[in-house]
């Protein structure tokens, strides 16, 4: 169990959501803009950048690297970028504190450097697996060690990296990400195939930043040998990951329109919006124009409250929707029916094993369900009990039983709250905002 004296949120049962939410920036996007805008030629402007401790950690580590980083205002950065070999020999060990894309994505940036580095992180961070991104990278050349598969990864810097086709066992952005980073380094072609679409936003903002790379079906090639970035603009979307908590809860309880503003709907993000019109969701997106080829989309998001019912989760959506399943576990407790989730096994190795973490939070709300080795099946119903729940220290997990308490039948208390932080800071009063009745512990 969690710290008795962390923070904790109590949340008042029933009410209804409405109105107009801007939620925090893209978290996968800004980290991207911060690690390839510093290996850039020239100043990268990035707006909309989300100033959460995820990504801050993200700042540090550049910092560290010899990376000058300018706060403008509030959500804008100036990254002055070093170009491909003008990062620095860090003094210390890079501490990424709780963010997992960042530690992988910093694998293939460091792997080929001409100095040795190491990346350490929080408790949480320490115990995640680093072995799937270190295999491909060692492959390439590159010299990591994890004790274990798992941090710290200690990273002898290689220059020389060869080019790999590498065929992911798993569909996995993080995995993708690291291998093209180090491409960028290798002599040669480097081709990564996916069983599977995962989220695009390195392939598309390494196109922005001139990278000569291409889509061959399920592969990406990536032309290597160090042909230098140039920097650009980069706006960062809402975060649609953020903005799902709010979906959720406008199906829910929108007893009017609930707009969400700004959010970026990249196709390989939003199976969530599929899951969710496939239970009866009340979902429409007006999209906004691009400002170019490898622009993200964006749309403003708007849900009524709906009447929701199980579904089947088709295993082909599991990864456009990977890090929205504890808010839709949500969603599925709330439907009418039963809603079965298979091929997630990847929620073991998040933040937390967040498929344990629901099926715990499930049981102490009398939630129908049961929890299996790669997913879960709920029997929904129209309200659900109150009562206390461990977030294990997990942003998601935490704002998805927030969600919940619109359908309680009494108040819900849920621990260990601190972490979310990490991806949404300012949740509580946005929420509250938005209707949620809750309270700080």
């Amino acid at each position: 169990m969690s710290d008795p004296g962390a923070a904790r949120w109590r949340l008042a049962p029933r009410g209804t959501v409405a109105g107009t939410v801007a939620v925090p920036g893209d978290k996968s996007i800004s980290h991207r803009a911060l690690m390839i805008g510093a290996l850039a030629d020239g100043d990268t402007h990035i707006t909309g950048f989300l100033e959460g401790e995820d990504c801050l950690a993200t700042a540090r580590a550049l910092q560290a690297l010899g990376v000058r980083l300018e706060r403008r205002a509030p959500g804008e950065v100036l990254v002055h970028g070093v170009g491909m070999y003008g990062l620095a020999v860090p003094a210390a060990p890079l501490d990424m504190g709780n963010a997992g894309t960042a530690m992988r994505l910093m694998m293939g940036v460091l792997a080929p450097q001409r100095f040795d580095s190491t990346l350490i992180g929080d408790e949480s961070l320490m115990r995640r697996p680093m072995g799937r991104v270190a295999v491909p990278l060692q492959m390439m050349g590159a010299r990591i060690h994890a004790e274990e598969g798992r941090p710290p990864v200690r990273i002898r810097g290689t220059p020389n990296l060869r080019a790999i086709q590498y065929s992911l066992p798993v569909p996995s952005a993080q995995v993708k990400s690291a291998v093209l980073l180090a491409g960028l380094y290798a002599s040669g072609v480097t081709r990564v195939t996916e069983p599977a679409p995962t989220r695009d936003h390195t392939e598309r903002m390494l196109g922005a930043f001139g990278a000569s790379l291409r889509r061959e079906g399920r592969s990406i090639a990536l032309d290597g040998g160090g042909i230098g970035l140039c920097a650009t603009r980069v706006a960062v979307p809402a975060d649609f990951s953020s903005a799902a908590f709010f979906i959720v809860a406008g199906c829910l309880a929108a007893e009017r329109p609930l707009l969400l503003t700004n959010v970026g709907v990249n196709p390989t993000r939003t199976g969530l919006i599929e899951l969710l019109r496939r239970m009866g969701a009340d979902i429409r997106l007006h999209e906004r124009r691009p400002d170019g080829p490898d622009a993200e989309p964006v749309a403003d998001i708007e849900v009524r409250r709906s009447t929701l019912r199980g579904i089947t989760v088709p295993e082909s959506l599991v990864p456009l929707s990977i890090d929205e399943f504890p808010v839709f576990f949500i969603a599925a407790a709330c439907a009418g029916g039963e809603t079965l989730v298979r091929g997630a096994l990847e929620l073991r190795v998040k933040e937390s094993d967040r498929l344990a973490a629901m099926a715990a939070g499930f049981a102490a709300l009398g939630v129908e369900h049961q929890l299996l080795p790669d997913g879960m099946w709920v029997r929904g119903a129209d309200s659900i009990g109150g009562g206390a729940v461990d977030s294990r220290g997990d942003h998601r997990i935490a704002m998805a039983f927030a969600v919940a308490a619109l359908k309680a039948q009494a108040p819900i208390e849920i621990a260990d709250v601190a972490n979310v932080a990490t991806s949404f800071p300012g949740f509580v009063r946005t929420a509250g905002a938005a209707g949620l009745k809750i309270e700080t512990l």
